[in-house]
């Protein structure tokens, strides 16, 4: 223990002490040196984060590979407020300003897109395990709701962009890499800028692993190409098309006590209920997807982009006390005209009209679960969703330092749905959450060159998701609520000349109302309900900081760091359930403090090193607030060396190790557990390694 906690404390000393070398040296620095300013696509363009009217944050596909590159969660991981969690390898979880108190199939309250294309499907599903990170060529990140021109979300947006839409130049790669817990991967990219007017990428990978903890095998393969064409010099077409065959076991939550016992073990037969190996627990989806737009400049100011895209995917799901199979189809469109005015120096604005609309068609069939085999029919229903929004959006500039923005949504959404069996009296029926308008004001001041203050006040909108009105009790719930609340939000970012120094702060209070908990019934099954007032404070600071700028003549030749932190205040407001009063409680699944540190050091001899830091801490794991997980400290390493075999073909070698500290965690817990199984347990130390061909 004493060893595991000089070792933190050296660790934290080094990722603290830049802040003072940093103010030693700013006046320093070359202009040769100056680090590239950050842009984010945000708001229908590729725009300064400095000025942006919200808290954002990119990542880039560096940062994405000097991670462990078979898994997005490191990456995003570093992002204050918004926090992935691991329950297995390939079963993930992604929050945004909030809880993942209900995600039933990984991530709520947040909208995905992957370039114009929205991820999140018509029923709210969004399965970002099915994409590859080396098929990711930066993730753009906003923070806070934002219904007036992304639809339904009340947590942020990501932007994905993929390969293949913006090749700068050409390349091709393959990766193969291996460790513990009969970890495999292998990864091909191959992004071409044939001419000026046409590139691509074609992306294939293939990871697999047996897992810490018994049942919790994973198979994922993945195929992805994406298209530009400049057919003409005002007119463009992008194509994207995504094929993903996932599956992974699932362990299933243990109790405190059978995790002391044996943390590897998956979830044991208790009561009427068998094992989680005995049922052969799992997920496994198959999944099309693919989008066509087209962008046409129709004059200097005035332009047009639409977008089709659609998926198909067939789901199955043994699980301990039925076996579910679905089939999903959504087709949706989404279009905006863009008029832009900048010929004025002191006078800038913009403005875009535009809708979005996705249609879901939904198969669900639940039987029996016979050791993994499906057998007598416990119920058939077919859930077909439609939603709607309609936005508008206009923004001006004033003498290139204020900002002043106002959107405006109205967002639909209705689900129409059908029980097959068990025959009922009235099989067929609609839940309509109505029609509800978002708007969204803004403002962005430059004080100076470097630092710019902003503010807005946004509504977010959050209707249930087709796994929450039809749960794993097979009950189609027709009395949830949709979830609503207006954010209020300041905050300030930093950035000194040369950009060596850049820091962001942000400050909100969102007040949510009908939040949706998860519950359940007597037999493990789940269920949700409406919990009224959740009321969401919290705070965000984030630095990156160049302690030593790129210089060829040193031992360390650039050293770099990044730390985020976040302050979650979430409390219940009026909340019971049946008998039991949770009102004022703390918000299940939501630690106080999360904080996050990459340090990033080049050496000579194509030699560099990450280190990275994730502590959380300790959070409620069911609405009475009676059980708590344990605070921990993550820590990963990884180390890579490029040997440069002619101009542009590279040989890199690279390995790491996972849970430096080997801490005892739950990197994904089971809320407000059935039979007290809270915990997933984490992997202990853990290790892998690779090389990767650059051609």
């Amino acid at each position: 223990m004493l060893s595991k906690f000089f070792f933190l404390s050296t660790i934290i000393t080094i990722l603290f002490t830049p802040c003072v070398v940093w103010s030693q040296t700013t006046d320093s620095i070359s202009t040769e040196q100056e680090i590239n300013p950050i842009h984010i696509n945000a708001y229908f363009s590729q725009q300064p984060i400095l000025e942006l009217t919200s808290a954002a944050h990119t990542i880039s596909s560096r940062l994405v590979d000097v991670q462990q590159t078979n898994s997005l969660l490191p990456a995003i991981n570093t992002v204050a407020g918004v926090r992935m969690e691991e329950r297995s390898p390939g079963s993930y979880r992604l929050a945004m300003r909030g809880s993942l108190i209900r995600s039933a199939f990984g991530i709520r309250n947040a909208k995905i897109y992957i370039d114009d294309f929205p991820l999140t499907d018509a029923g709210g599903n969004t399965y970002l395990n099915l994409l590859d990170p080396a098929a990711i060529d930066a993730i753009h990140i906003i923070k806070g709701p934002d219904g007036s021109l992304y639809g339904a979300n009340s947590g942020g947006i990501i932007h994905i962009a993929p390969n293949g839409f913006d090749v700068r130049k050409n390349s091709s790669s393959v990766l193969l890499s291996g460790g513990s817990f009969g970890l495999f991967q292998e990864q091909l990219s191959i992004q071409q800028k044939v001419n000026d007017n046409y590139s691509f990428s074609f992306d294939q990978s293939f990871t697999r692993s047996d897992g810490y903890r018994d049942n919790t095998a994973l198979n994922k393969k993945t195929l992805q190409t994406a298209h530009r064409w400049k057919y003409t010099p005002k007119n463009e077409i992008r194509f994207l098309a995504l094929y993903s065959d996932l599956g992974y076991r699932t362990p299933g939550g243990l109790t405190q006590a059978q995790m002391d016992e044996n943390p590897r073990m998956s979830r044991p037969a208790a009561g009427p209920n068998p094992s989680a190996k005995e049922q052969q627990a799992g997920i496994y989806n198959k999944t099309f997807y693919g989008g066509i737009a087209h962008h046409a400049q129709l004059s200097d100011r005035l332009s047009h982009v639409i977008s089709v895209f659609g998926s198909n995917t067939d789901f199955e799901n043994p699980f301990i006390t039925n076996y579910e199979y679905r089939t999903e189809k959504n087709l949706g469109l989404r279009t905006y005209f863009s008029y832009k005015n900048e010929d004025m120096q002191h006078f800038q604005w913009q403005m875009q009209l535009g809708l979005e609309r996705q249609k879901g068609w939904n198969k669900i069939d639940n039987y029996d679960n016979d050791e993994g085999l499906s057998t007598a029919p416990q119920a058939k229903d077919d859930l077909d969703n439609i939603q709607s929004s309609f936005f508008y959006r206009a923004m001006a500039k004033l003498y290139r330092r204020w900002t002043i923005e106002g959107s405006l949504g109205l967002n639909q959404s209705k689900i129409k749905y059908r029980q097959r069996f068990p025959e009922v009296e009235n099989p067929t029926g609609q839940i309509d959450f109505g029609s509800i308008w978002m708007p969204r004001i803004a403002t962005s001041y430059l004080v100076t060159d470097g630092l710019a203050f902003r503010g807005s006040v946004s509504k977010g909108y959050s209707p249930p998701t087709i796994a929450e009105v039809r749960s794993s009790d097979n009950i189609i719930n027709t009395e949830l609520k949709a979830e609503t609340g207006t954010n209020y939000e300041i905050g300030a970012r930093l950035e000194t000349k040369s950009r060596r120094f850049i820091a962001d702060l942000s400050f909100y209070r969102y007040h949510m109302e009908n939040g949706i908990v998860r519950q359940l019934r007597a037999n493990g099954a789940e269920y949700y309900v409406n919990a009224g007032e959740i009321k969401q404070k919290g705070i965000e600071a984030s630095i990156w900081t160049y302690i030593l700028t790129p210089r060829h003549k040193r031992i360390i030749q650039s050293l770099s760091l990044h730390s985020a932190a976040s302050y979650n205040y979430y409390r219940f407001g009026d909340y019971q359930v049946d008998n039991n009063d949770f009102s004022r409680n703390k918000v299940t699944a939501v630690p106080d403090w999360v904080w996050s540190n990459t340090l990033l050091i080049s050496l000579p001899k194509q030699f560099g090193l990450n280190l990275s830091h994730n502590f959380t801490s300790v959070m409620p794991l069911n609405d009475a607030n009676t059980v708590f997980s344990e605070k921990f400290h993550l820590v990963q390493a990884k180390a890579t060396w490029t040997w440069r075999l002619k101009k542009r073909q590279q040989l890199q070698f690279f390995a790491g190790v996972d849970n430096l500290l080997d801490e005892r965690y739950s990197l994904g817990n089971d809320i407000n557990a059935f039979g007290d199984r809270f915990f997933n347990p984490a992997p202990t130390r853990n290790y892998y390694g690779g090389m990767k061909v650059i051609l």
